[in-house]
């Protein structure tokens, strides 16, 4: 029998298998894509859409699934998701085709938002306001625990069972979280009697996968191509048209009013800087140690596990703290040592050791795990708890969104720096002389502790106030 003392940690347990589900499954494919190559006879560009279209998938239905659960019922959203979820991974791993794997993957990404948009919402529902900051705490290292583990689960799999195993996995797993869920969360039987805002939820929708695919497709074969100008064209035009219309309809999916709240409004923004500057790290540091420092891709990715240990053991310690000491300075903190380890990775050098990268990494790490689950309960925390859901999917939409702008902004800066150092514009710039390499590399790594750095402005704007929006839609 489940008692109210102890059914917030068993809402915490169906939360985090779910995170844990939908987010190893975010990072364990990459592992498989040569396997997957091979078999369907593909080339790298096709079968990356199976990364791809899963990512896609997520960031762009984050906050029209958040605010269906925000009206119909969070557990149930959270319970579809799970059915949609491991239906769709059995039908992964039983894919004939790479167009039937990659619509598969669509599938999975619906049910992906389901549970994450819903999860972090449950989560503030189930605890009581004091205890938000442990609970998110305890979230954010069940998410790094799920992007450590993941390469090197999947390798495992992958090597002992094969590439579709690592999505018949998630069955026995689902099965078990939906047993868990059914008995630890508690049903939310208040329907609105809003009517979901379809023309919103399309166009966001459309125009974030516009803008999303623009700048993921245009590190491969260029900007100034004019299909990927006008996908950025269009997504731009798309939101613009979000907002009018937002503005007008009486029933919109996002009350245009949140952003006037310093809380909900500053703590995406700071979201955003950090997703930006922390992705210069995760994408040139294994390019830099493979090409520069010359290590195998099996001790590359040792050395990548560092940042998310660190991040799992700081996320339940900041909870923690923030719960004491509120969150206004406690993620200005985290940032500032975020940005510490930054600048402190662009001192590397070609003579560096595994000790040089792991002292460094590891304040990233540290900064990150510091900055996360406060600012979360922050932002979570400025809206009413019914609004939690539309709430975490912005707040998701907005981090991706820097996460990919960094991924092109690292790469043009880097790139850009190699060909000003050499003369030279090279198509494949791991060719480069190792000193420019170099160079290019601390180039972009102070410029992503500057990005995160400067973040921390708007974020000392914040307070420790809770609840300030109103609870009109």
């Amino acid at each position: 029998m489940t008692t109210d003392a102890n059914r917030k940690w068993w809402a915490l347990a169906a939360v985090g298998s779910g995170t844990f589900m939908s987010t190893i499954d975010g990072s364990i494919v990459n592992i498989a894509l040569n396997t997957i190559q091979k078999t369907f006879t593909a080339s790298l560009g096709q079968v990356e859409w199976a990364v791809l279209a899963y990512l896609l998938g997520i960031v762009c239905l984050l906050p029209s699934m958040g605010r269906l659960g925000d009206m119909i019922g969070r557990k149930r959203v959270y319970m579809a998701g799970f059915i949609i979820f491991t239906t769709a991974s059995v039908l992964c791993g039983s894919a004939w085709s790479l167009e039937s794997l990659v619509a598969f993957r669509v599938m999975q990404a619906i049910g992906a938002a389901m549970i994450q948009s819903m999860g972090i919402a449950l989560l503030v529902q189930a605890f009581p306001s004091s205890e938000r900051g442990r609970a998110l705490g305890y979230n954010g290292t069940i998410i790094a625990t799920g992007i450590a583990t993941g390469p090197v689960l999947g390798g495992l799999i992958i090597g002992t069972l094969g590439w579709r195993a690592i999505f018949y996995v998630n069955f026995p797993i689902g099965i078990i979280a939906m047993l868990i869920s059914l008995r630890a969360l508690v049903a939310d039987n208040k329907r609105s009697e809003q009517k979901f805002d379809l023309l919103g939820a399309v166009l966001l929708g459309g125009s974030l996968v516009s803008i999303l695919y623009s700048l993921t497709e245009g590190q491969h074969i260029g900007f100034t191509v004019p299909y990927i100008m006008t996908m950025f064209a269009v997504g731009i035009v798309g939101l613009i048209g979000f907002v009018l219309w937002e503005l007008r309809t009486p029933e919109p999916m996002v009350n245009m009013q949140f952003f006037r709240i310093p809380n909900f409004s500053l703590g995406i923004m700071t979201a955003m800087s950090v997703g930006m500057g922390i992705q210069f790290n995760f994408i040139l540091l294994p390019f830099f140690m493979q090409n520069v420092l010359h290590f195998n891709a099996q001790k590359t990715g040792l050395m990548m596990v560092i940042s998310p240990i660190a991040i799992s053991i700081m996320s339940t310690v900041s909870g923690r703290l923030s719960d004491r000491f509120g969150p206004r300075w406690i993620a200005p903190i985290g940032m500032a040592i975020l940005g510490f380890g930054l600048f402190n990775v662009s001192t590397l050098t070609p003579d560096s050791t595994v000790f040089d990268i792991v002292i460094r990494v590891v304040f990233i790490g540290l900064g990150f795990g510091t900055f996360q689950s406060p600012n979360t309960s922050s932002v979570m925390g400025s809206l009413p708890k019914e609004r939690g859901g539309i709430a975490n999917g912005i707040l998701g939409v907005m981090r991706t969104i820097g996460q990919i702008s960094g991924v092109t902004v690292a790469g043009a800066i880097w790139t850009s720096r190699v060909a000003a150092i050499t003369g030279t514009a090279y198509t494949d710039i791991t060719k480069a002389p190792v000193m420019a390499l170099t160079q290019g590399f601390q180039t972009a790594l102070i410029v992503a502790a500057c990005i995160v750095w400067v973040g921390i402005i708007p974020a000392l704007f914040r307070n420790n106030k809770m609840h300030e929006a109103p609870t009109a839609a």
